[in-house]
């Protein structure tokens, strides 16, 4: 896992009136370390169905899906992994009732980060670094400081760490010795956007934080 931690936040979206379906595929023409569709204001119908058609688009472009939250959805859609929070299902019941899927956890604090550390997920997530605004009531920010000592236990123990919070792309190559991954919403989908300024931003990214430049071949 290396460069753009793509996410799909539906709330953003309806906000500004964007199909989730096409700012994945807009987002997934820079194939980027990972997406994920987050989808906290949508019913269980709804975020399954949303799932089921990102499937077969990131498995034609090898990007891994991450489910947020809800490991039950993850698993009947098919994802390889489920990004978890400190208030989720714990590691140990994810990994017990869907033991297929890779699991992502969010920390905020070094007690937590080594907690989480000894599960050996898939990657571990680490901030807020800096402020951010996707959250109503963040963690304390961590800053670079924190999330420098945050990559020296992530590094020992041989785990991905993906830095999230606050990230825009001004601030990438800071963060580029540190983590092996960034989570973007807000920074990757500015006011007057169209999506193909989301696709070259979403590159800008990938490329800034250490990610291959790779597209997708055009279909004949």
């Amino acid at each position: 896992m290396k460069g753009l931690y793509a996410i799909v936040d539906t709330k953003l979206l309806a906000a500004r009136k964007t199909d989730p379906i096409a700012y994945a595929r807009a987002l997934l023409e820079v194939r980027p370390a990972a997406l994920q569709l987050r989808a906290k204001d949508l019913p269980a119908r709804a975020i399954l169905a949303l799932l089921r058609v990102l499937g077969p688009m990131c498995r034609t472009a090898g990007v891994p899906l991450v489910a947020n939250d809800r490991a039950d959805l993850a698993a009947l859609a098919g994802c390889e992994i489920v990004h978890i929070g400190q208030e989720d299902l714990p590691f140990e019941l994810v990994n017990r009732i869907a033991p297929q899927l890779g699991v992502g956890i969010s920390t905020h604090n070094p007690e937590q980060l080594a907690r989480a550390l000894a599960w050996r997920p898939r990657y571990v997530a680490y901030g807020p670094v800096f402020e951010t605004v996707s959250k109503s009531n963040p963690d304390p920010v961590v800053g670079l400081a924190g999330l420098r000592e945050a990559a020296g236990m992530a590094s020992a123990a041989g785990i991905p760490l993906v830095a999230i919070g606050g990230i825009t792309l001004a601030r990438a190559s800071e963060l580029k010795p540190y983590a092996n991954a960034c989570a973007v919403i807000a920074d990757l989908y500015l006011p007057d956007f169209t999506l193909k300024d989301v696709t070259e931003r979403a590159r800008a990214f990938h490329v800034a934080l250490g990610g291959e430049p790779r597209t997708i071949e055009a279909r004949p």
